[in-house]
């Protein structure tokens, strides 16, 4: 029997994009009550992922829940932006120069302070069913992954089902323990900008850093359908990549647009390379007679289905930067992070509105319809696995 596995992946306030697929899902599968036994969620994937994971009703109810948490967001709810704390945030970071690269009272060095989106996820993901739907045999498993700063591993900690065992890979762990807001905060703690968490007395960072085979751990979880969205629209432009014309640079790159080509090596490369891995090892696999194929376990095709943001979500983020506070817009136009500038990546990932978020779930919804012939197929193979 088959087993579906939904992976999502970091990206900051660019998550919201996903809850909008997943409610097109709902949509086009209404009689789904529950299409992913596994869930996997990295960044702020991870907050999506454990907010389906613990839903008590059903996906569709779930997907709905979700998205209405998205829409009433506001940036305040996710860090703090008043002036007092944005320069605080400076103060800190310049003092820890001086101090070895540390700040006092056990605080790690961040720019933002989020210690508001600790009340928000506690407020509207309710931790214990998760526990509750593993023992209904409802949730195999949930995945999150954050990275140990001390030991540069890519951890998944996991809670699911007590045939469940870890792993240990280059680089790569899978480690059973309860999920917490704590790892949530954890995964999502983008690196110098919100602050590290210490879990099992190692801190941790964003789980989209040094996370070499996203994929990899609903494969250990026991998948071999694997749904993923992306936040990315690379796979959309690849298709078209010889028509592009190459515009030529007038001016050196603006601190903001180095830091949104850092940012989107760490939340959306690796992603893409680990489909790109799949998707060629299942065209190897596919021309090996199936009898043959038996020799070669535990290596076995996976089907995917993957579903990505049509249109470039800087640009987006460009046009809705005017609805940020006024702090936060005057820090990310010093660095160059403007809707004229190409620095409006960085925005893309800070950028917790609800016009934003809205838009980007109109979106998800609006590509996720347009695969509708794809989902349908995909879930109907299902079906016929069971």
């Amino acid at each position: 029997m088959s087993t579906n596995a939904l992976i999502l992946s970091g990206g900051g306030a660019r998550a919201a994009y996903q809850v909008g697929v997943l409610q097109a899902v709902s949509d086009i599968l209404p009689a789904l009550d529950n299409p992913f036994p596994i869930i996997c969620g990295t960044s702020a994937g991870a907050i999506n992922a454990a907010a389906m994971a613990a839903h008590p009703g059903s996906f569709r109810q779930a997907s709905r829940d979700l998205a209405n948490t998205w829409n009433s967001l506001e940036v305040n709810h996710v860090f703090k932006t008043g002036w007092g704390a944005m320069l605080s945030g400076l103060g800190q970071a310049g003092a820890s120069l001086f101090h070895e690269g540390l700040v006092g009272g056990g605080k790690s060095v961040a720019l933002l302070d989020n210690s508001p989106l600790r009340g928000k996820i506690e407020e509207f993901i309710p931790f214990a069913n998760i526990q509750r739907r593993v023992d209904q045999g409802v949730l195999r498993a949930l995945s999150i992954t954050a990275l140990g700063y001390s030991s540069g591993e890519s951890v998944s900690f996991f809670q699911g089902a007590p045939d469940l065992e870890g792993w240990r890979r280059f680089r790569r762990v899978g480690t059973p323990e309860k999920i917490t807001v704590e790892h949530l905060l954890a995964s999502s703690a983008i690196p110098a900008v919100f602050p590290a968490v210490c879990l099992n007395h190692e801190f941790f960072g964003d789980g989209a850093m040094r996370q070499m085979a996203p994929i990899s751990s609903a494969l250990h979880l026991g998948a071999d359908r694997v749904f993923v969205i992306g936040v990315s629209g690379n796979r959309h432009a690849a298709a078209h990549w010889k028509y592009r014309k190459k515009v030529p640079s007038k001016r050196p790159p603006s601190i903001a647009q180095v830091l949104g080509q850092m940012f989107n090596s760490a939340f959306i490369d690796s992603l893409e390379g680990d489909i790109e891995h799949l998707e060629r090892a299942n065209t190897l696999l596919n021309c090996i007679p199936e009898r043959e194929r038996e020799e070669l376990k535990p290596l076995r095709p996976v089907d995917t289905l993957i579903i990505s943001p049509s249109k470039p979500l800087d640009k987006i983020a460009g046009r809705q930067i005017r609805n940020l506070p006024r702090s936060l817009r005057f820090f990310l136009g010093a660095t160059g992070a403007t809707a004229r500038g190409d620095g409006s990546a960085v925005a893309s990932y800070l950028l917790f509105a609800h016009e934003y978020c809205h838009e980007l779930m109109e979106l998800g919804y609006q590509d996720a319809m347009w695969e509708r012939d794809s989902i349908e197929s995909f879930f109907a193979n299902t079906s016929k696995d069971k």
